[in-house]
């Protein structure tokens, strides 16, 4: 009997890992929105962005499969305006923000 519970018990906990690790790069990656992007674009479901032009972040799937979006930030997105910041991320940022991203679509 105990060690049906605790078979259980670890099946349950293997069970919700995963979904603890999602969330866990989902808020690194609003860490990383609120610390870099947010000075412009809107990071969240709700606001304006502060700059006139810059779409609020959870609008970008509506112009790029967020899925896409890995390679260019890791080979640096680069805009034609010189408001925008050049910025090379590396592999665990990336993954980090389009975790975030993915919740805003």
């Amino acid at each position: 009997m105990l060690q049906s519970a605790l078979r259980h018990g670890l099946i349950g906990l293997l069970l919700i890992t995963p979904a603890l690790a999602a969330s866990t790069a989902e808020q690194r990656g609003k860490a990383f929105a609120r610390a870099n992007c947010a000075r412009c674009h809107a990071i969240d479901r709700v606001s304006r962005s502060t700059l006139e032009g810059a779409p609020p972040l959870r609008n970008l799937h509506r112009r790029y499969p967020i899925e896409t979006l890995g390679e260019a930030l890791a080979e640096g997105i680069y805009t034609g305006h010189p408001d925008m910041p050049a910025f090379e991320l590396n592999p665990n940022q990336i993954h980090d923000l389009l975790s975030y991203l993915k919740t805003l679509e």
